[in-house]
């Protein structure tokens, strides 16, 4: 495999793994609004209180996101294999 070759995929997984990172940021930035001020929410949440958990719901999968993205972005630059597994 060419030289070249690697180190596009290796810059594609990275940038892929920062989207993803911001992705999980910005849902976890959300959760945490959602969970502190349920009141700008208060249409949704206060109708359904099921949605109420929506907010820690988001908050947990942001920051399982972020981790994700972070741990993929360290294994993108490092070539590490067992961080990209995970």
């Amino acid at each position: 495999v060419p030289m070249g070759v690697l180190s596009c995929m290796k810059y594609l997984m990275f940038i892929f793994n920062v989207l993803v990172f911001a992705g999980g940021t910005c849902l976890a930035g959300v959760g945490v609004w959602v969970a502190v001020d349920p009141a700008g929410f208060q249409d949704i949440v206060a109708a359904k209180p099921v949605l109420n958990v929506g907010g820690y719901l988001l908050l947990a999968v942001g920051i399982a996101l972020s981790l994700l993205g972070f741990l993929g972005c360290c294994g993108a630059l490092r070539r590490s294999r067992p961080l990209l597994l995970v």
